[in-house]
């Protein structure tokens, strides 16, 4: 895959971020590739999360909202964009700004100079990108789910639960994946280790949010993440 010539598809499930949609959007429309496409999958919002988008798709041609009528969860939203996209490569933008756009063009440089197959963001690896100060067992069940990760799958993995990964869109495309929730994180992970894919990681910015201010992953989510690893381990 040559470096300049290459679709690029960002996938961004939403759900209640009206706050934070329209300017998520315009930083990735932004971006510096002539080909360039966003999927918005609005994953049963109530709020006008939908409509800002819809009114954005009018006059964005590159643009596009699919709908989920109630809400199912990150990894169903995450499921529909993947199966919209058309990319040669395809990264998951999350659409409450945690994760900034203008990383993009660095997490997607391996995948498109054709070393790599799956690039990671990394909060964990330092590399001087600006990092607001992890909710404290939230870093620590982070970092068991990680040691797990590289245990069961002989990698050195820094940060497995990071929203922000990229890959070939030929390969995402290929995966089949079950998860509705935020097991799509560690499902996909033990999914592209088990076909021994060139994953890399690289360092990025984190504005984290708090509970009060939006954040919706919690414990009950990581108890699930590890069942979820254990089973990714030995089937699909």
């Amino acid at each position: 895959m040559a470096d300049t010539r290459f679709r690029l598809s960002l996938v961004v499930p939403a759900y209640n971020e009206e706050r934070f949609i329209e300017e998520v959007l315009r930083q990735t429309l932004e971006l510096p590739f002539e080909d360039v496409e966003v999927v918005v999958v609005d994953d049963g919002s109530q709020d006008r999360t939908a409509e800002i988008v819809a009114g954005l798709a009018e006059s964005r041609q590159a643009l596009r909202l699919v709908r989920h009528p109630v809400n199912r969860g990150k990894g169903a939203a995450v499921r529909t964009g993947l199966a919209a996209t058309t990319g040669d490569i395809v990264v998951i933008q999350d659409a409450d700004l945690e994760y900034s756009p203008k990383d993009v063009p660095k997490l997607i440089a391996p995948i498109a100079g054709g070393v790599a197959d799956v690039v990671y963001g990394s909060r964990l690896r330092g590399g001087g990108e600006p990092q607001r100060a992890h909710l404290f067992w939230h870093y620590v069940g982070n970092r068991a789910l990680t040691l797990l990760t590289n245990l069961l799958f002989n990698t050195t993995i820094s940060d497995m639960e990071v929203g922000y990964k990229a890959f070939r869109g030929e390969l995402v495309r290929s995966i089949s994946l079950r998860s509705e929730d935020f097991r799509f994180e560690p499902e996909i992970t033990a999914k592209v280790l088990r076909r021994g894919v060139r994953l890399y990681e690289l360092p990025i910015s984190y504005y984290g949010r708090t509970y009060d201010e939006g954040k919706k992953i919690t414990w009950r989510d990581g108890i699930l993440a590890v069942g979820a690893l254990l089973r990714y381990r030995f089937s699909d």
